[in-house]
């Protein structure tokens, strides 16, 4: 059994034109915001929903499904994540390599990348939107084969994270592995977030500087921050989180 890991319904919607094999879970998850709170399944499905102000019902049947599917895989599948490199789907990423690595199950698991762009490419941090189904098909044959270690590394990754813990993830970051290339610039844009002796945050200071120096129009500013930031992969709830607070702060 075959399945693809796909973190959004943007890629969901385009991947079927690539003609890939293999059934397809939908990640609608975004675990770089918001309560992580629970120490078993049930208790951390309630905390997300709540946190997202949505139904329990519906929190289960949009989010919680497509992640049963995983847990329900079969002895001898195959798994391929399909992330792209920036905060947002790395986050998702160890959360569902973290699920996989609980799985009493033979596996192999791959990690899709956009591997069809180079550093240079302003798509090159999130860019499984803008990719045609042949794109998608050079990601898929380019694919890394996660070891146990990387596994592991994957697992301790959504540990520290789920526990707010930065030491431990900036230790971890320092960790060389093929299947999370980007890791050590991934973890310093995380660990931005949460500047000590009360200054403001990376993303914050970013804000308030686009502001600053142009309009302060949301649209804009959501513009201008993933021209600058495009690492953090934050979707406009996120940012609009980030703005409203720094339009407070004036």
């Amino acid at each position: 059994m075959v399945y693809h890991i796909l973190n959004g319904d943007a890629l969901a919607y385009s991947f079927p034109e690539a003609n890939i094999e293999g059934d397809i879970v939908v990640i609608r998850e975004g675990l770089i915001d918001g309560d992580l709170s629970g120490d078993n399944p049930q208790d951390f499905w309630q905390s997300r929903a709540n946190y997202m102000g949505v139904p329990e019902a519906e929190y289960y049947n949009n989010v919680v499904k497509e992640f049963e599917k995983l847990m329900d895989a079969a002895d001898g599948c195959e798994l391929n994540l399909w992330f792209e490199y920036d905060l947002f789907c790395q986050v998702n990423m160890w959360f569902v390599v973290s699920l996989i690595n609980s799985l009493p199950i033979e596996r192999k698991v791959y990690a899709v990348y956009t591997s069809h762009l180079d550093k240079t490419s302003k798509f090159f941090w999130n860019g499984f939107g803008p990719a045609n189904a042949d794109e998608l098909k050079i990601c898929y044959a380019r694919r890394i084969l996660l070891n146990e270690a990387d596994m592991h590394l994957g697992d301790e990754l959504w540990k520290a994270y789920k526990k707010g813990n930065l030491e431990v993830l900036t230790n971890l970051s320092k960790k060389q592995s093929s299947a999370f290339p980007y890791l050590q610039e991934v973890v310093k844009a995380h660990v931005d977030r949460f500047p000590k002796d009360g200054e403001k945050g990376r993303p914050e200071k970013v804000i308030e500087e686009i502001i600053q120096n142009g309009s302060n129009d949301f649209g804009n500013v959501f513009k201008e921050f993933w021209s600058r930031e495009s690492i953090y992969g934050f979707g406009d709830t996120q940012l609009k989180h980030l703005y409203d607070k720094v339009m407070n702060y004036h």
